[in-house]
C-alpha cells in the first residue's frame, strides 16, 4: 500500500479525533501542555491499536458477531459524551474549572478514544479482507491522529473565544454529529 493512500486513510480517520480535541479544548478555560500531550497519546494509541484489533479480529469468528453493531456503540458513546457536554454548558454557563470534569482524564478519556477509532477497526478488518500488511499503515494512522489532534487543540481555544460561553455546545454538538455521521455511514 502506497504512502499517499495510507496518508489519505490516516487523515481522513483523525477527523473525528481533530474534531473532538477542537470542542474539548474550546470548552475548557485553559488546556496545558500535559493535557494535551494526554489526549493526543490517547487518540493516537487507540488509532494505532484499532486497526490492529480489526485485522486481527477477521482471523476470529466473533467479528461476524460484532461488526453489525459496532456503529450503533461508536454513535451511544459519542451521544452520551456530547450530550454530557451539552447539558453542562448549560447547567454552569461557564467553562470548567473542576478537575473532576477535565475530559483528559479517566473514563471520559477513554470513552472517547475508543468513539472517535471505532472506524479504524473497520479500517483495520477491511485491509485484512484486502490481504493487505497492517503494522505501516497503523502507525501512521496512529501518528496522524496524535498531530491532529494537538493541531485541534491548538485551534480549539481560538473557537472557544468566538463562541464563547457555550464552547461546550459547540463541542457536544460536534460530538453528536460525529456519532450520528458514524452511524449514517454504516447504515
Amino acid at each position: 500500500m502506497n504512502l499517499f493512500l495510507v496518508f489519505a486513510i490516516a487523515l481522513a480517520l483523525a477527523m473525528d479525533a481533530f474534531a473532538v480535541s477542537v470542542g474539548i479544548s474550546s470548552s475548557l478555560e485553559t488546556i496545558t501542555k500535559r493535557q494535551t500531550l494526554r489526549l493526543a497519546s490517547h487518540f493516537g494509541f487507540f488509532q494505532f491499536m484499532m486497526p490492529l484489533v480489526g485485522w486481527y479480529a477477521t482471523q476470529n469468528i466473533l467479528v461476524r458477531y460484532i461488526e453489525p453493531f459496532d456503529h450503533w456503540v461508536a454513535f451511544s458513546l459519542l451521544v452520551i459524551v456530547g450530550g454530557k457536554m451539552i447539558y453542562e454548558s448549560f447547567k454552569r454557563g461557564k467553562k470548567i474549572k473542576n478537575i473532576k470534569a477535565d475530559p483528559t482524564k479517566g473514563i471520559s478519556l477513554f470513552v472517547l478514544s475508543v468513539a472517535t477509532s471505532i472506524d479504524a477497526l473497520a479500517v483495520g478488518l477491511s485491509l485484512a479482507a484486502l490481504h493487505v500488511a497492517i503494522l505501516y499503515p497503523a502507525i501512521v494512522i496512529g501518528l496522524v491522529a496524535f498531530i491532529m489532534t494537538v493541531l485541534g487543540v491548538k485551534i480549539g481555544p481560538f473557537l472557544g473565544r468566538l463562541v464563547g460561553k457555550r464552547a461546550g455546545l459547540l463541542g457536544g454538538l460536534i460530538l453528536i454529529l460525529i456519532g450520528v455521521k458514524t452511524l449514517l455511514d454504516h447504515l
